[in-house]
């Protein structure tokens, strides 16, 4: 019986996608018969098991472009944005279900290779894409930004997967003219997006909250519309299950109108 091989990569999008390139040089350099018996892991499990080799791999940014170019081309932007949200997911198993994922769409040129959840690895990946995918969407819908004295536009969040760069992507669009920054007080990430500039992601900078001075502005602004959201309610028809459901409870903190 022939040694299964997991390749380790890093928690990362390029991590991920470095993984998918050294896996397939792996199979060829090595002979593999198939790509079932090569798997990719974010992390090293707790107990290693029988017959099986672990490598560690470096994470390559040119390796990774060249994963991304390839699935652009081969399985078009919707799907290739959808595997990009399925490795922002934070499940241990998102890894190897996004490179075997890849290798069925590509071994049968199929763009839509997504919808194949009869495949167990296409339903992993589609379990991920998804949890990831709607988080980032509630993000868009619940971000709050405030207006400091310097000028610069502040946001927190606190993500439960690494959806920061498609929260980043979508406010660039939005507001290309503004200094914004977006903290990810989970993964401890900013998000930083210069006017008319390209925006990029910065972690491990020494960041002291209390030390946020926001405008006098903002803070008019602030108390202006926590007072409407508080006045336009209505006692008797609180519907809080609803509310729940339209707004879970996990994103309010960050919200200006329940800083009451």
């Amino acid at each position: 019986m022939a040694n299964e091989t997991v390749l380790i990569c890093e928690d990362s999008l390029d991590g991920v996608f470095t993984g998918i390139y050294e896996a397939y040089r792996f199979k060829k350099d090595n002979a593999v018969e198939s790509h079932d018996l090569i798997h990719l892991a974010v992390k090293e499990p707790s107990a290693q098991r029988l017959f099986t080799d672990y490598i560690n791999i470096e994470t390559s940014p040119e390796k990774a472009a060249k994963v991304s170019r390839t699935l652009k081309k081969s399985l078009g932007e919707t799907t290739y944005h959808n595997l990009c949200l399925a490795a922002s997911a934070t499940f241990e198993e998102k890894a190897d279900a996004v490179y075997h994922t890849v290798v069925l769409g590509l071994k049968e040129h199929d763009a839509n290779v997504l919808d194949r959840l009869y495949d167990s690895y296409v339903q992993s990946a589609f379990k991920c894409y998804r949890a990831a995918g709607n988080e980032a969407n509630h993000f868009i819908e619940f971000t709050r930004f405030s207006e400091l004295d310097n000028g610069i536009l502040y946001a927190k969040i606190s993500a439960k997967h690494h959806v920061l760069p498609f929260v980043m992507y979508h406010f660039a669009d939005r507001l290309p003219a503004n200094n914004f920054v977006i903290y990810d007080e989970a993964a401890q990430t900013f998000g930083l997006h210069p006017s008319f500039k390209a925006w990029y992601l910065a972690q491990g900078m020494n960041f002291d909250e209390n030390s946020i001075n926001y405008s006098d502005t903002e803070k008019e602004y602030q108390e202006l519309f926590k007072r409407f959201c508080s006045s336009i309610a209505i006692e008797e028809r609180k519907n809080l299950s609803l509310q729940q459901s339209l707004l879970p409870l996990r994103f309010r903190p960050n919200m200006t109108e329940f800083h009451v």
